[in-house]
């Protein structure tokens, strides 16, 4: 207990009703921070802010509560009045009406412990593994061939479906695979129907549903095995458990939540009324599309008949076009004659003048030829006496000359040119290139020019 706050409260002191309530809030927060309380619900409200307001009761008391939004929207469910929890909570006081409440942060069903926390915790794991995540979730076809219905066959579901499809389209197939929807083995049942109905592969849309029921009945259908099977359903899968406010965790799985067994049948496919009035306005298009082609057509056709012609007709304008062409030629035919006769002497003429003489040519073409012989062999004699020149200077300079006077051209043993003797050691190789041939020496000694 807080004895300095408590003790404030004895005595003679006077205290307002503002400092009263504060410390009682005192109290109540450092005493009860934390605490379990069982009792039915009533009097429940859902605002729209998403908090939920209501009042916790048993046999004799009531007390006030409240649930944030932040808190309720974990829960996955919403209660109901009349159902019973156990509620975790802290006691607060409103201060400005000196009344308290309990704050809930989480409830779990009364008589099956922490079944809500179950729940939650296999909620929590599939949403990790990316179960939930909308990007895996397929559309719907709208216009399946077959519907499929995974629930009991004495299920008020399965009539619910029945009724709602015989009356939106009674062109669908249904194939029932039956499965208990409540008791302990139903889980195992409902998986093996769908496991039947995966590998039989005759529907385009399946349905897993079930009326409405206390968490308990619906339990069946958190089973983490079926949640799994439902994810991996190779055709679209619509989950239709329970009511509005009913949540279960094939709810959270499946391609899409329906709030009702006849909301799932409604959604699995158009209504037979709306593809009729679809189909109607298809038609309608397609007419009107047909009668403009029509039109376009007919207006093309009349533009060719007004330009077509008869072959009779055309025959007879033909034959006056061509008598027309055959007078013509006979009156222009003798001056045309003529006209080609002058035409022919005087290209005649202007052929005579433009004709070369090649005799003409030819002799003016032999004095450049002569020219460029005698220039041609002036060239060559003078390139000849020029090369002679060059021979001479050449032989004069060729170092096998110089060595038939008797000089000697001096190598070391690795073939370079020895110039001066103070280079060389005694002992040194060398080597004599003569006039003729090539003699191999050692140096005795060497002497240098002093």
């Amino acid at each position: 207990m807080h004895t300095d706050s408590f003790s404030a409260l004895r005595g003679d002191a006077v205290l307002s009703v503002s400092e009263l309530n504060r410390q009682v809030s005192e109290l109540l927060a450092g005493n009860f921070s934390q605490v379990w309380v069982k009792g039915e619900i009533s009097n429940f409200t859902q605002a729209a802010s998403g908090h939920w307001y209501f009042t916790i009761k048993d046999e004799r008391s009531a007390v006030r509560a409240v649930m944030f939004r932040g808190r309720t929207q974990s829960l996955g469910f919403v209660p109901k009045a009349g159902e019973r929890f156990e509620f975790r909570s802290s006691v607060t006081l409103y201060e400005a009406r000196g009344d308290y409440q309990l704050q809930v942060e989480m409830l779990r069903c009364a008589g099956r412990g922490d079944l809500h926390e179950a729940f939650l915790l296999l909620k929590e794991k599939l949403a990790a593994e990316g179960l939930f995540d909308p990007g895996r979730k397929r559309p719907i076809a709208l216009m399946p061939r077959a519907v499929g219905v995974v629930t009991s066959l004495a299920a008020a579901a399965l009539r619910d479906v029945l009724s709602t499809m015989a009356r939106r389209a009674p062109h669908i197939s249904i194939v029932i695979y039956p499965a208990p929807v409540q008791g302990q083995d139903a889980a195992a049942r409902l998986r093996e129907a769908l496991g039947a109905a995966y590998e039989r592969r005759e529907v385009d849309t399946l349905l897993l549903v079930r009326g409405g029921g206390s968490i308990e009945d619906l339990w069946s259908f958190n089973d983490e095995r079926l949640a799994r099977l439902v994810a991996a359903s190779p055709v679209p899968l619509i989950s239709g458990v329970g009511h509005e406010t009913d949540f279960t965790m094939v709810d959270f799985v499946a391609d899409l939540r329906a709030p009702t067994p006849t909301a799932a049948a409604e959604l699995c496919c158009q209504a037979r009324e709306d593809s009729l009035l679809q189909l109607e306005s298809v038609l309608a298009s397609l007419g009107v599309g047909q009668r403009r082609l029509l039109e376009r057509a007919a207006l093309r056709l009349d533009r060719a008949v007004a330009l077509l012609v008869s072959p009779r007709q055309r025959l007879a304008q033909q034959s006056e076009r061509l008598m027309a062409l055959r007078h013509r030629l006979l009156r222009a035919a003798p001056g045309m004659v003529e006209r080609r006769f002058s035409h022919v002497d005087a290209l005649r003429s202007r052929l005579g003048y433009a004709r070369p003489d090649i005799d003409r040519r030819r002799r003016d073409l032999a004095r450049p030829l002569l020219h460029l012989a005698r220039a041609a062999q002036r060239q060559v004699s003078w390139r000849a006496e020029g090369l002679a020149s060059l021979m001479q200077t050449l032989e004069a300079l060729n170092p096998k000359k110089i060595l038939g006077r008797g000089y000697a051209i001096v190598r070391d043993e690795h073939g370079v040119l020895i110039k001066e003797a103070q280079s060389l050691n005694a002992g040194d190789r060398l080597s004599l290139e003569l006039s003729q041939g090539v003699a191999q020496v050692a140096v005795l000694q060497a002497h240098g020019l002093s």
